[in-house]
């Protein structure tokens, strides 16, 4: 029973981590659009003026990169995250 159990945990889990890849492709995309199209109008009206898309870049840039990071590099809570927290607050 506790095989099926983990398996169909993995499964979720999977599924999860598949939607947020997918998820950011997109997101990436409307930023990469949005942005460009800024820096053209930034471009056509300030004559080499003062560089104002870098704080709409830049801030949603964060944002982009933590949803990578969420999307492709973080991993889940493991057994062993919990009794290390366990221990953790045992102590405290």
């Amino acid at each position: 029973m506790s095989d099926v159990s983990t398996e169909e945990d993995l499964r979720k889990q999977a599924l999860e981590r598949v939607k947020k890849r997918r998820d950011f492709w997109p997101h990436l995309l409307v930023y990469l659009m949005v942005n460009t199209l800024l820096v053209v109008v930034w471009a056509m009206t300030s004559s080499g003026g003062f560089f104002w898309p870098v704080f709409p870049i830049a801030g949603w840039g964060i944002g982009i990169v933590m949803h990578a990071w969420d999307a492709f590099w973080r991993t889940g809570i493991t057994e062993e995250d919990i009794d290390r927290e366990v221990a953790r607050m045992q102590h405290h």
